[in-house]
């Protein structure tokens, strides 16, 4: 016996169930991807205004342990990035934006978790129902092989059309279900997808604005007071003043005027 045969004796034997209940599991298992995913992105989820309006008063006036604080209780991507900058805030702006890249990675790897299931499973839904559908028509072609056999010349041409048709109606429902479980899992795939862009950047733009708390200020203005303090300071010397520094320079000239 060929190995063609062996194979199509295999796809007759076992026929293209299993294919509908392996795409059953699959799907099954889609949804509960879907589920754990919303629940972990809706902990990981907070306003990033409102965290950022929190942080501002602590942040302006330099109290980075109570900024710390506020962040504490939040279980969101916005306030792991943050507190990872804030811990480091002693050692300097550049080491903190080291730890807030970190944290942001971090983070960003938990937020893509189980979604490439979500994306194969999408891909290839449809073209595990499209092997279902050629093993029912493999099937659909042994019954016609079998019908031309054993029946008439007239009867086997009605039997063997019956035949084929029910086996490739049966055979399009693999595809058929194969879609069906394709469609949501990349509608969820891209709407995760789409939540995990949206928190890393509202993470990195409180990340920005920690950062720039910590940074050192360059070239900011002075205040009117010391600008006044440098005018006063930087002022002409007095007449008086101007006459002694005159003396000094030219002691030669009061020594001719005494000796007159």
């Amino acid at each position: 016996m060929s190995t063609v045969e062996v194979i199509k004796h295999l796809f007759v034997e076992f026929g293209a169930g299993w294919v509908l209940w392996l795409l059953f599991g699959l799907s099954a298992l889609s949804v509960l991807v879907c589920l754990e995913r919303w629940l972990f992105f809706r902990a990981k989820s907070e306003g990033v205004r409102e965290l950022a309006a929190r942080l501002d008063g602590h942040l302006s006036r330099g109290a980075f342990d109570s900024a710390l604080e506020v962040l504490e209780p939040s279980s969101s991507v916005s306030a792991a990035v943050a507190r990872a900058g804030l811990k480091l805030a002693g050692r300097g702006s550049h080491a903190a934006d080291r730890g807030m890249q970190s944290a942001l990675a971090l983070e960003r790897k938990g937020l893509e978790g189980r979604l490439a299931y979500l994306g194969t499973l999408g891909n290839n839904a449809p073209f595990i129902g499209l092997f279902g559908t050629v093993i029912g028509v493999i099937l659909a072609f042994e019954e016609l092989g079998q019908a031309t056999s054993t029946a008439g010349t007239g009867a086997a041409s009605q039997v063997a059309s019956a035949a084929v048709m029910a086996a490739i109606a049966e055979a399009l429902v693999a595809t058929a279900v194969g879609i069906a479980v394709a469609l949501p899992a990349v509608a969820a795939y891209n709407y995760f997808q789409r939540r995990s862009t949206l928190l890393l950047d509202e993470a990195e733009a409180l990340a920005n604005l920690v950062l720039a708390y910590l940074s050192p200020p360059h070239g900011r203005p002075r205040d009117a007071r010391t600008r006044a303090g440098d005018s006063r300071h930087s002022s002409p010397p007095s007449n008086g003043a101007s006459a002694d520094v005159g003396q000094m320079s030219h002691p030669g000239r009061a020594n001719n005027s005494e000796m007159t």
